[in-house]
């Protein structure tokens, strides 16, 4: 089944400590997990962040807002029991706990009120009760979204630059990305060999101990397996194994499976993963801002 929400996974959270006993919070994730017939697969899903497990992210901001509403309490590190005011709330026997459920409750509503008023803006605190997402999954998810534009934005100018400022893009990534010697040594390498197929070689590392052959090409077309196989018998005429054929098109299905089934290591980056990298590596994008997701450092306690 999906992953529940962490306005879902609430009122399961209160009734597992109903025992009136501490638990460790791994405790409840593992108990919930099986509740609710989650597969290894569904454990093993990460916050678009890549940061943390998705299922255990959304127990532990369940416990938070339970714990703003005294629900619960958190007796040491690491564990939640339930209390006085979350056994009287389970005696009413209630179909659901989210959010604007725990605005029955003082505390909560001066936690939510006294966030508002501090950012002077809808905040993190004010999630509806129809919200799935938890605030930490919001905020990776706006992130991821950002990005994607991005993406789009980047490949639309590089797709009308020139020949030769495309092959310094390229040069420039994979630099970045921590290939080649040197900025002088990859640039010599680009757009120099002309060797049937093969636009340049760069060395794998900056020892030179393998290199890597490539071809990159702005092209609007579909790059199909013909222009591969062109490609790699390339790269099997100069007794090369690696290649990289970069395009800010696509390939086609049938390219795509060619470089499966050949014994030369051949990896394919089309316009969208070109623009990715670009991102991730810091290459034509500039930050803007930047916001510090923080949390508790239990080592900095460890003595208490």
């Amino acid at each position: 089944m999906a992953i529940p929400d962490f306005q879902t996974l609430m009122l399961p959270v209160l009734k597992f400590v109903a025992d009136k006993k501490q638990y460790v919070l791994k405790d409840v994730v593992e108990s919930l997990a099986f509740q609710f017939n989650l597969t290894d697969e569904d454990r093993s899903e990460l916050l678009p962040s890549g940061s943390a497990f998705t299922f255990n992210n959304r127990v532990a901001w369940a416990a938070s807002y339970l714990k703003k509403a005294l629900l619960i309490s958190r007796p040491r590190r690491g564990c939640i029991e339930i209390t006085d005011r979350g056994l009287t709330v389970l005696k009413t026997n209630p179909e659901y706990i989210n959010m604007k459920f725990l605005e029955q409750f003082p505390e909560y509503l001066e936690f939510k009120n006294s966030t508002s008023s501090e950012t002077n803006i809808t905040t993190l605190s004010n999630i509806s009760s129809e919200q799935k997402s938890t605030p930490e999954e919001m905020l990776a998810s706006t992130a991821k979204d950002l990005d994607v534009a991005l993406a789009y934005d980047l490949l639309e100018i590089i797709k009308s630059s020139s020949p030769s400022f495309f092959e310094r893009l390229v040069v420039q990534l994979l630099l970045a990305m921590g290939y080649g010697g040197s900025r002088a040594e990859a640039g010599r390498a680009i757009g120099q060999s002309g060797d049937g197929g093969i636009d340049g070689i760069i060395d794998e590392d900056k020892l030179g101990l393998d290199s890597i052959y490539i071809q990159a090409k702005r092209w609007e077309g579909t790059v199909g397996r013909p222009e591969i196989q062109k490609f790699v018998g390339a790269l099997q005429g100069n007794r090369a194994h690696k290649g990289v054929f970069i395009t800010t098109s696509d390939f086609s299905k049938e390219a795509q499976e060619y470089v499966k089934n050949i014994s030369n290591k051949v990896v394919l980056i089309n316009g969208f993963i070109l623009a990715k990298l670009m991102i991730e590596n810091d290459v034509g994008v500039s930050t803007i801002s930047i916001y510090k997701v923080k949390k508790i450092d239990s080592d900095y306690f460890v003595d208490e």
